[in-house]
C-alpha cells in the first residue's frame, strides 16, 4: 500500500515524500443517543481509515491532493487564505485544522505538499471526515515540532466541526480517532471527558461493518426531534428528583420515577438513554472478563431497544440486524450511529464470514431492492506516524 501511496505522491507533486501518517476511523460499539443525555459511549479505533504523506515546502503554499477524488486534482492554498469556502470542498477539514492551529498561537510558518487516501468507505458514518482532522493535527504538530497536546487536538477536531465547517457534533469521534489502541475500546463519559481503556479481544470473532447504503436524510430532523422529546422527560424527571442529566439515574431509579413522565412516547425516550448508559457499563464488564456472549447479548438489546423505545432505526437497519442475528456464528448485531439509515455491526465468527456475507447482502437485497456493503474491522490504533 505505501509503495503505492509514495508513487502516486511522486508523479503527483514532482518531488518524494518525507514522512507517512495514519489516521484510523471509528466505530461506536455501544452506547447509542446518550451523549447528549450526560451518558457513556464506547468506541473503539478501527483498521480502516486514512493515510497522509507529506513534505515541506520553502514557501507558504500547502498543496492538497485526495486519491479519493482525483477529478478535484491539486489544490493549491496559501497560509494567509485559510478561511472556509464551499469550493475548497473536502479540503475544509484540513485547511480548517491548519486555520484553527494558526488562530490558538500555534506557528506555521512554511507550506506543505500533503497526499491523502482514504480507505474508508464514503458517507458510511465511519467519521472520515474525523479521521482526517487528526491526521493533519497530528502531521502540523510533528512536521512542525510543536508539540500539541493529543487531547488537545482531539478538541480541536471537534472545533473545526462545529465552527469552521458549522456541524454541531459531540466529541466522540474526534476522541476514539485520536486516543484510540489497539485491541482496546474507550469507555467515555460525554460530559466529563474522563475516559478507561477497556480490552476488546474477539478471538476467533471479527466486527463485521454492514452498510444499508440508504442515504440518511431524515437522521438531522429526528436528532434535534429526539433531543427534545429527552429535554422534555429530563424536565418532568427533575420535579421530582435531583438530577442533571438523564442518565444522571440508573434503571432502578428510573423504574421508580418513570410514571412521572405523563407521555408513554417521551417515557420510551427516557427509557432508551437510560438502559443504553446502563448497557455500557455492562459491556465494559463483559469485555474484561472477555465474556463474547454477554457482549453480543447487550448488542441485541441495544438494537431492540433504539427500535422499539427510540425509534431510530428503519426498515433497512432493522432488516440488516434481523437477518444477522439470525446467522449461526453470530453473538449479537446493532445499528451504529445516529440511525436511519447508515450502517449496523454484528459480532461473527470468522468462520462463518463468507456464508454471513452471501446469505445477509441476498436476504436484504430481495427486501430492500438494492445491495449493502459488508467491510470486516479490527480494533486498532489512534492516529500516528508510521515509522
Amino acid at each position: 500500500m505505501l509503495t503505492k501511496l509514495k508513487q502516486t505522491f511522486l508523479d503527483i507533486f514532482n518531488e518524494k515524500n518525507d514522512s507517512e501518517y495514519f489516521s484510523p476511523g471509528r466505530i461506536n460499539l455501544i452506547g447509542e443517543h446518550t451523549d447528549y443525555n450526560g451518558g457513556n459511549v464506547f468506541p473503539a479505533a478501527i483498521t480502516i481509515g486514512t493515510y497522509g504523506l507529506v513534505r515541506k515546502r520553502e514557501d507558504d503554499i500547502i498543496r492538497f491532493y485526495s486519491m479519493n477524488f482525483p477529478e478535484i486534482g491539486v489544490k493549491e492554498i496559501r497560509l494567509s487564505e485559510l478561511e472556509y469556502k464551499e469550493d475548497d470542498d473536502w479540503t475544509n477539514y484540513p485547511k480548517g485544522v491548519i486555520y484553527l492551529l494558526k488562530q490558538a498561537g500555534y506557528k506555521i510558518n512554511h507550506g506543505f505538499d500533503i497526499l491523502f487516501y482514504g480507505t474508508i468507505p464514503n458517507g458510511a458514518g465511519l467519521s472520515s471526515s474525523a479521521s482526517i482532522e487528526l491526521l493533519t493535527g497530528l502531521i502540523m504538530s510533528d512536521e512542525c515540532e510543536l508539540n500539541i497536546p493529543r487531547l488537545d487536538l482531539v478538541k480541536l477536531g471537534q472545533k473545526v466541526e462545529n465552527d469552521y465547517i458549522g456541524v454541531n457534533s459531540g466529541i466522540m469521534d474526534q476522541f476514539a480517532i485520536g486516543m484510540g489502541e489497539i485491541n482496546h475500546a474507550i469507555l467515555l463519559n460525554t460530559n466529563t471527558l474522563a475516559y478507561e481503556l477497556v480490552p476488546a479481544v474477539f478471538g476467533d470473532y471479527v466486527i463485521m461493518i454492514m452498510n444499508t447504503n440508504k442515504r440518511r436524510e431524515l437522521a438531522d430532523s429526528k436528532y434535534n426531534e429526539r433531543r427534545s422529546e429527552c429535554e422534555e422527560a429530563l424536565r418532568q424527571l427533575q420535579q421530582y428528583v435531583e438530577i442533571n442529566t438523564l442518565c444522571d439515574l440508573s434503571v432502578s431509579d428510573f423504574n421508580k420515577y418513570s410514571d412521572k413522565i405523563d407521555n408513554e412516547v417521551i417515557r420510551k425516550r427516557a427509557k432508551h438513554a437510560i438502559t443504553e448508559n446502563e448497557r455500557t457499563l455492562e459491556a465494559k464488564k463483559a469485555l474484561t472478563n472477555g465474556d463474547l456472549k454477554t457482549f453480543g447479548k447487550l448488542l441485541n438489546a441495544s438494537h431492540q431497544s433504539l427500535k422499539e423505545d427510540y425509534d431510530v432505526t428503519g426498515i433497512e437497519l432493522d432488516t440488516l440486524v434481523d437477518y444477522a442475528q439470525k446467522q449461526p456464528g453470530v453473538l449479537g448485531a446493532r445499528m451504529t450511529g445516529a440511525g436511519f439509515g447508515g450502517c449496523a455491526i454484528a459480532l461473527v465468527n470468522k468462520h462463518h464470514l463468507a456464508e454471513f456475507k452471501e446469505v445477509v447482502g441476498a436476504g436484504y437485497e430481495s427486501k430492500i431492492g438494492y445491495a449493502a456493503d459488508f467491510y470486516e474491522a479490527s480494533i486498532g490504533d489512534g492516529t500516528k506516524k508510521l515509522s
